[in-house]
């Protein structure tokens, strides 16, 4: 209950924070002609996993002129967590792909926060240990809702944080520019 609370929390933050944006190329940060890659950990898991790790790409497509001039970006997104219950072992690998629309505040162009929506597909592994039905579920396709944000400390190196479908509540890591 206390991970859905904090995940709402943070979603209803970034999406307040999106609101207040006015879409525009962003100068020195997010860009049509980016390329970055980055290493993720994940809080808050699905059942009782604890963290997540993973990894995010994303290319910056183009300029939208006829919406507000935000910028296109499609990501790739990556992850690895597993957790036991009562004689049961899942192993969940979440690959997902996103369109990104990436919004600059009017002062902040370090700042980067976006929403995105894609599909993904969870591959997923059980081991069952016991007597009686074996419960495991299938691997399957979902629907991704995604916002978060960058903020670029450096040219080439930028703070990342996401909320949505995938292996955790709140996604953390560190963005490496390599265009």
């Amino acid at each position: 209950m206390t991970r859905k609370l904090i995940g709402i929390g943070v979603l209803a933050l970034l999406a307040g924070s999106a609101a207040m944006v006015r879409p525009a190329s962003a100068q020195g940060g997010f860009t049509a002609t980016i390329l970055d890659i980055g290493p993720t950990v994940g809080l808050g898991g699905i059942g009782s996993a604890s963290l997540a790790i993973g990894g995010r790409l994303e290319k910056g497509i183009r300029t939208l002129p006829n919406m507000g001039n935000g910028i296109l970006g499609i990501q790739a997104s990556f992850d690895y967590y597993s957790y036991g219950i009562t004689g049961y072992d899942y192993r969940y690998i979440p690959i997902g792909a996103t369109a990104n629309y990436h919004f600059v505040l009017e002062n902040t162009p370090k700042f980067d926060p976006f929403l995105g929506l894609g599909l993904g597909y969870s591959i997923l592994s059980c081991d069952f240990r016991g007597t009686g039905q074996d419960f495991c579920p299938n691997s399957g396709i979902y629907f991704i809702g995604r916002a978060g944000a960058r903020y670029y400390f450096q040219e080439r190196m930028a703070a990342y944080a996401d909320v949505g479908a995938g292996a955790a509540t709140v996604n953390v890591g560190l963005m490496f520019r390599l265009q």
